[in-house]
């Protein structure tokens, strides 16, 4: 019996459609946004990889509720043409799969109380792996879920491993049940399931002898495994465990024996296969690789080779600013704007203050570059996308108490949020308001330089009159009791 016949249309999952895209299969057909997509061709599907799956054909029969009511499209979809759907969720079931690991250092559980909920969500969904590279351990997958992967081909996939041994691993995510992840890996090299792997290393936990080992059997599956990245545990004040970050002497060491296995893996693999991210270069103060170093791998998610690209960026604005120079005169006033206040967490801060230097010294704007420590989750987080509003918010108004810049430049990345808003739901128009100051945002120093030369359209003017501007300073409580300018 067909799926329109049978299906009960109150309790079946659906993707509701928010968007419509011109000239598509579903603009052509008469889908509205609101509309719940319930099944393609018969088949019901539960996210969007069910979609793009089931909608590759060149003959669609759509099943869409809209209302209480069940409506059957069919559509002939030429080779491409987009099906145009847009949707509220990339996921129908449910809106994300929870993770059923207790790991010490998992963020969720570090995270301080009253921020916004969707903070204290454990995510480890393996379908978000594979449409947005989020890491996921693969200790919650089901049977029906190992064979969508197998007959969907989804790779590659994003998979924290952590360490290879299977009692470790089980002692280190504080799951007894989580299965073997090298046998795991295996079936997926079987399927021809490419994996990218991260390795977050504790000092005292899986670095030294398990560290050498998780990296020799991970390179035991090459090409399945195309990478492993080796990150440095984040640990918050909240952290409530035996834990700790690495000192300086442990990065080097670390940092080291990493860099020692890329040419060994670059002879055998043709890549260095190995990563550490950017951290370990910024901690101990070392240069950071060229570009050429990452082997075109797309880990920029995981902290891989940002740093490099915002310096690489920064020498091709530095030939922007001197071809203005040559256009408007070397005398010409770049802006009306004569000094600028540039924010960023700690760890990034040296980096910055020498290319702002340098942008100084070519634009003729006194530049200064505001270190932030993050006092909500505590020092030991020094990244940018982890500021907290209300610590920016402080760290400025104690600044411009003694100082007046024409522009103050927050990293973008501390409101990477739909609503534009940062953990503690602060947003950069509440800190111009708060400030009466002008405020932009910025990934690199072209960002800096659009907003210098009035291009910038991410700048924030404060608003006479708004009830923002009078917003108290969110310094949240301490209960007794989880980039770039990065």
């Amino acid at each position: 019996m067909p799926l329109f016949q049978e299906l009960d249309p109150t309790t079946f999952a659906g993707g509701r459609i928010t968007g419509i895209e011109p000239d598509s299969v579903a603009a052509d057909v008469g889908l509205q946004p609101g509309d719940e997509l319930l099944a393609i061709n018969d088949n019901p599907v539960e996210d969007v990889i069910d979609v793009q799956f089931y909608g590759a054909d060149e003959y669609l029969e759509l099943l869409i509720r809209r209302g209480d009511e069940l409506l059957l499209y069919e559509a002939e979809r030429s080779y491409e043409q987009s099906l145009g759907l847009e949707f509220e969720h990339p996921t129908f079931d449910i809106d994300i799969r929870r993770c059923n690991n207790l790991c010490e250092f998992c963020f969720v559980l570090q995270m301080a109380p009253k921020f916004r909920r969707t903070l204290y969500i454990k995510d480890d969904d393996y379908r978000y792996s594979f449409l947005f590279g989020h890491f996921v351990t693969l200790t919650n997958l089901s049977d029906h879920d190992w064979e969508r992967i197998a007959v969907m081909r989804l790779s590659p996939l994003y998979v924290s491993v952590h360490v290879t041994d299977t009692e470790m691993r089980r002692k280190f995510l504080r799951n007894p049940n989580a299965p073997d992840i090298l046998a795991q890996l295996r079936w997926l090299a079987e399927r021809h399931i490419e994996v990218h792997t991260q390795l977050v290393v504790v000092p005292g936990f899986n670095d030294g002898p398990w560290l050498e080992r998780s990296i020799r059997e991970l390179a035991e599956l090459w090409p399945a495994v195309q990478s492993i990245s080796v990150v440095p545990v984040g640990l918050t004040r909240h952290h409530k465990y035996t834990m700790r970050v690495h000192t300086c002497e442990e990065a080097a060491a670390t940092l080291d024996y990493v860099e020692a296995l890329q040419p060994i893996f670059q002879e055998r693999f043709g890549v260095r296969f190995v990563y550490p991210t950017d951290e370990w270069y910024l901690v101990t103060g070392r240069e950071v690789p060229p570009l050429a170093a990452y082997d075109d791998q797309q880990l920029h998610e995981n902290g891989l080779g940002l740093v490099r690209q915002f310096l690489d960026d920064w020498e091709g604005v530095k030939g922007e600013i001197r071809d203005w120079r040559l256009v408007n005169g070397p005398q010409s006033p770049v802006s009306n704007l004569h000094s600028l206040l540039l924010a960023t967490a700690t760890l990034f801060a040296s980096t910055l203050r020498e290319t702002a230097a340098e942008f100084a010294a070519l634009t003729g704007t006194e530049v200064e570059v505001l270190p932030v420590v993050n006092q909500r989750l505590g020092e030991t987080i020094t990244v940018a996308g982890l500021l907290i509003g209300s610590d920016v918010l402080a760290a400025l108004e104690e600044k411009t108490a003694v100082s007046s810049p024409d522009l103050i430049v927050l990293p973008r990345v501390m409101f990477d949020h739909p609503d534009r808003i940062a953990l503690d739901d602060i947003s950069p128009q509440d800190i111009a308001n708060r400030l009466n100051r002008p405020i932009a945002l910025a990934d690199t120093l072209g960002d800096v330089w659009d907003a210098l030369i009035g291009q910038s359209q991410v700048v924030y003017r404060p608003q006479s009159g708004n009830p923002a501007a009078h917003i108290p300073l969110r310094l949240l409580p301490d209960d007794e009791d989880n980039s770039h300018f990065s």
